[in-house]
């Protein structure tokens, strides 16, 4: 037999256990899409010209094979 709730009855307490699991699912998923985007955000910022000039001569000096 199905049990229909009743709203003038509370809730019981193994019920409140499940609404608080789906609620703490509900926040970190919205925490995830929050991180996923700032991630997006820094992956798409451009590489500043002075981090570039540095990999650009450790490149030389790796394949200029002076060795210093």
């Amino acid at each position: 037999m199905n049990k229909i709730p009743n709203p003038s009855r509370p809730v019981p307490p193994s019920a409140q256990g499940e609404a608080g699991l789906e609620e703490a699912r509900l926040r970190q998923q919205a925490i995830g899409v929050k991180l996923r985007h700032m991630f997006d955000e820094v992956v798409n910022e451009p590489v500043p010209e002075e981090f570039l000039e540095i990999l650009r001569r450790a490149d030389e000096r790796s394949s200029g094979g002076n060795g210093a």
